[in-house]
């Protein structure tokens, strides 16, 4: 009756076995350490850096504790502040040889203390937030308004090229409001110009207005394509701050999108608030210059001072090239990049310009078949060349197709470097916080306090009321904790104090589930039950009662974390992970630790849940 079966008990172990592990990390703090991250869009961080970054430090004679790397950084671990100053003294002269112009960020930083073998096994602590590290915190605000009327500035621009190719005459092109009003003469121009207009931009609506002698075709974005150019402003401006904020040496910055027009950004043990700034502010330009391909000038250039109106920059690849300063295009009359395949079915980059540039580009391209073409990501002064393609032929109607050695991935990696060179949609910073790391490291130590001191206060009283089956229950309780620190630093979430808060409130909300099954076996006992069924009877029918009230309070918590932003989604995400942890430790682990003890027993007289007093009955 109270036995579980062999892999029931399997699954217990394993679960506290698995909490235990990923819960470890947690305790082992943090030790000091050195990050090395690009600072420049065209440098990617890969296994060359990591290799040269350990080379660097051996030859140094500088001893470490690992070597981590990911997508955006390398990382260094070293056993003391003396020899992490060392270690980023000697890998910033080995990576940044002309301090003027550098190239990798190297940047102190804190890393887990865990022991290798649980690094090796994806165990890691648990991030901690702003509230309790200390940092800076901004809000910033997207004019999203801003990014429809500079694309619907550069429709008009299209609309006029368009018109004109097509031999359509019109009384003029302008922008009014969140429209664009083409003017024209007769009902039969402006069918055609309607014609015209709707095979070319299908993200357009037409609207006729005006009387005769001043007929008028209104077009305007269709609500499709206004929530893509907005979503797509919001998207390249979180994307263009992460690769700012790489420069600051960030470990774990938190950059997301909050409502429907805000980006809120955090930035854990930063303490400079105008260095932040700074970087959040800074713009990003693109532009398209030719490239000298004269024999011999390249060479001479290498040698001594470049020719007059060109500069020498280096390709992908560390190849230099000779570009001259004229630029054709800026990235102004860019609209859109995009990664795909051309006609011979190999990854390239497709661009697409405005009306302005795509007249510009065309003429460039007829005079300079043959020729290359440098795209060039230019920020403080500073340029960096993308790409150089060979121009093949004219290329009309502002849409460009890059191609070359390149593949999918690089493909993806230029497309996204064009389009988050600078910011789609102006931004202002509408909030802003500074926290010391001192109030993080109080903050750290009162919720420990409190969660701690609540434990110790249930656990009191769990022992004394209920004897064996509350002190069951305290271990069923600590193992729940156990396991929603072990889920926590698993899934990497960033904990803060609304998170410690959760903490607490799931220890409260896990013991009343062990209350309501000990109060259930109570009550099977005073009827007169024998106590192995009073055992099974109180766990089946508290169960019921549990798992409606854990149901109602997870609806809740997905209502917080649908609906919430900020310190709201971090207290749901802990609070909801809380419930499902509460659930396996008061039902199963519970009852399995019960079985243990009692279940093995074929005359049991007598269990240890405290006085099962029943008021007397009645004469």
């Amino acid at each position: 009756m109270n036995r579980y079966p062999l892999w029931l008990y399997a699954l217990v172990a394993i679960s506290l076995v698995f909490g235990l592990l990923y819960t470890l990390p947690n305790f082992y703090g943090e030790v000091p350490a050195v990050q090395v991250s690009s600072l420049k869009a065209t440098i990617k961080v890969d296994e060359r850096l990591r290799t040269q970054v350990e080379e660097t430090i051996k030859t140094a004679g500088i001893t470490h504790d690992g070597i981590y790397s990911d997508p955006n950084s390398v990382r260094v671990r070293l056993r003391d502040t003396d020899t992490q100053l060392k270690a980023k003294d000697v890998i910033e002269k080995a990576l940044n040889p002309q301090p003027s112009d550098p190239s990798y960020v190297v940047a102190l930083n804190l890393l887990s203390a865990s022991p290798r073998w649980l690094t090796a096994i994806g165990a890691l602590p648990m991030y901690l937030g702003l509230d309790l590290r200390g940092g800076v915190h901004f809000l910033l605000q997207v004019d999203l308004p801003g990014a429809i009327t500079k694309r619907l500035d550069a429709t008009a621009g299209d609309l006029r090229t368009l018109l004109r190719d097509k031999n359509v005459r019109h009384g003029g092109i302008s922008r009014q409001g969140q429209t664009v009003v083409v003017r024209l003469r007769d009902a039969a121009l402006r069918d055609r110009a309607r014609a015209v207009i709707a095979d070319a931009q299908p993200d357009l609506q037409l609207v006729d207005q005006g009387a005769e002698g001043d007929l008028r075709l209104a077009a305007s974005l269709s609500p499709p394509a206004i929530k893509r150019i907005q979503e797509f402003a919001l998207k390249q401006n979180i994307t263009t701050l992460h690769n700012r904020i790489n420069e600051l040496g960030v470990a774990e910055p938190i950059i997301q999108q909050q409502g429907a027009d805000r980006i809120v950004v955090q930035l854990p043990g930063v303490q400079d608030t105008a260095k932040a700034k700074d970087i959040l502010g800074r713009t990003a330009t693109l532009e398209i210059r030719m490239v000298d391909d004269t024999p011999g000038v390249l060479e001479q250039a290498l040698q001594g001072p470049p020719p007059s109106g060109a500069e020498v920059y280096v390709e992908r690849g560390g190849r230099p090239l000779l570009v001259k300063k004229q630029v054709v295009l800026t990235g102004e009359r860019l609209t859109d990049a995009q990664p795909g395949f051309d006609e011979n079915h190999q990854p390239a980059v497709h661009l697409t310009l405005d009306a302005a540039g795509a007249r510009v580009f065309r003429d460039i391209t007829r005079e300079s078949v043959g020729k290359r073409m440098a795209i060039l990501l230019v920020e403080k002064g500073k340029g960096e060349v993308v790409t150089a393609p060979v121009i093949r032929q004219e290329i009309g109607g502002g849409r460009v197709q890059i191609s070359g050695q390149m593949t999918s991935t690089e493909a993806s990696d230029v497309a996204l470097l064009l389009r988050a060179g600078s910011l789609a949609a102006p931004m202002e910073i509408v909030e802003e916080r500074t926290i010391g790391p001192s109030l993080g490291a109080d903050n750290i130590r009162k919720g420990f306090h409190s969660t701690l001191w609540g434990f110790l206060g249930i656990a009191a009283f769990m022992i004394v009321y209920y004897v064996l089956f509350g002190t069951v229950s305290v271990i069923a309780l600590a193992s729940n904790l156990l396991l929603l620190v072990a889920l926590l630093s698993l899934l990497q979430a960033t904990l803060t104090l609304p998170g410690i808060a959760a903490i607490a409130l799931t220890l409260g909300m896990a013991i009343d589930a062990n209350v309501l099954v000990n109060e259930r076996v109570r009550e099977e006992l005073r009827a007169g039950a024998t106590p192995q069924a009073s055992i099974h009877a109180g766990y089946e029918r508290a169960f019921g009662t549990i798992l409606d009230s854990n149901i109602t309070t997870l609806i809740a918590g997905l209502a917080l974390l649908i609906f919430g932003s900020g310190p709201v989604r971090g207290f749901a995400v802990v609070h909801c992970l809380g419930i499902l942890t509460s659930m396996f430790s008061s039902v199963v682990i519970s009852r399995a630790m019960i079985n243990l003890i009692y279940g093995t027993r074929r005359k049991l007289e007598h269990v240890s849940i405290g006085a099962a007093w029943s008021p007397p009955k009645q004469a």
